[in-house]
């Protein structure tokens, strides 16, 4: 097996590990380690990327955008408010202490986010059907 499709499959399975820790602690976020774990199955072992393909974590958190390239408006509402809760509290806390340059980075960081999810992904508004 060469050296590239081990690395591949080493950093699919970290970041397979990763996602899955982020479906019960919203402090990592799921989709973004799921993408990066399909890329590296793709680009590893087609065995493995069917497999992945097929369990039940990547129908709930990809399936719809990978396909479809949108989201589902539940799945969409709650990446914006974890995300929003997350950093809500990092802005509060270092706010309290008077650290504002990280509040600003942390700020400008958390309306790119609300801008990218709310105009540029697509929200799917029926099973068969694009909106937005």
């Amino acid at each position: 097996m060469q050296i590239k499709k081990i690395i591949f499959i080493v950093v699919g399975c970290i970041c397979l590990a990763l996602g899955t820790v982020g479906v019960f602690l919203p402090i990592l976020p799921t989709t973004p380690f799921y993408l990066i774990t399909l890329y590296c199955f793709a680009r590893s072992s087609k065995k493995l990327e069917d497999w992945f393909k097929g369990t039940k974590l990547y129908k709930k958190h990809l399936e719809s955008f990978v396909e479809k390239r949108g989201m589902l408006p539940q799945t969409k509402a709650s990446i914006l408010i974890t995300v929003t809760l997350l950093m809500g509290f990092g802005i509060f806390f270092m706010a309290r202490k008077g650290i504002w340059i990280p509040c600003i980075i942390l700020g400008v960081v958390w309306a790119v986010h609300l801008i990218y999810f709310l105009f540029f992904v697509k929200t799917i508004r029926t099973e068969g059907g694009v909106g937005q």
